[in-house]
């Protein structure tokens, strides 16, 4: 099953309707590189983060169903009843979580998409560095990395800030096992990723946005 245990078709696909209409209308969302996202296979996305905003804006940009490692906290009440039927995976922070790695390797190896923010946390978006997890995914279950760099939500003001999501290319990770392995593939991520943040500064910039 390419999506978790317990997910709710309509749901998940009515999220990712809301993640393309509602936020729309409070951003002006640019989607550059769309024609790069694998249409089939399993995929780990990687995205840098400074917003709430942007799990939501690439849960409906995206032409997959995307399922998020999102943080426990977030699953509590009805909010973390919808989470879970929209088809999201708790993970716990600051501690490799078995049983929320072990559900996103099976949405993998089932062929489906598996969404993380390496950098653990919410900050300035810059990839200053990444924890493991993406990396320990894409090379346990054979899938591919597709880096995705999004700027404008930090600290967004005014009417309808200007949002840009970049699509990088997809790629596979080294071979290799072991704890050297996994930190060279981890730096492989967070440099990739980095980097196609670094592009999309430039663009914004070169537009007179930043």
């Amino acid at each position: 099953m390419s999506v978790p245990a317990g997910t709710v078709p309509w749901l998940f696909d009515l999220g990712r309707w809301i993640g393309r209409v509602p936020y729309a209308w409070q951003f002006r969302i640019r989607v550059h590189g769309l024609d790069r996202v694998p249409l089939s296979g399993g995929v780990v996305v990687v995205a840098n983060h400074s917003s709430m905003s942007d799990g939501p804006i690439l849960f409906g940009a995206l032409p997959r169903r995307v399922t998020f490692l999102i943080k426990q906290e977030m699953f509590k009440g009805v909010v973390g009843h919808l989470l879970r039927k929209i088809g999201q995976i708790p993970v716990k922070r600051g501690e490799a979580d078995r049983t929320a790695l072990v559900t996103a390797q099976s949405v993998l190896k089932a062929g489906g998409v598996i969404g993380i923010f390496p950098e653990g946390t919410r900050g300035e978006g810059d990839v200053a560095s990444a924890q493991n997890g993406a990396a320990w995914l894409a090379k346990t279950s054979g899938a591919m990395v597709l880096p995705i760099a999004c700027r404008g939500t930090y600290q967004a003001k005014g009417w309808r800030p200007e949002v840009d999501v970049l699509i990088g290319e997809p790629f596979h990770l080294p071979e290799g096992k072991g704890r050297t392995a996994l930190g060279v593939a981890t730096e492989q991520v967070r440099d990739r990723l980095a980097t196609l943040v670094a592009e999309l500064d430039g663009l914004r910039m070169s537009e007179g946005r930043r």
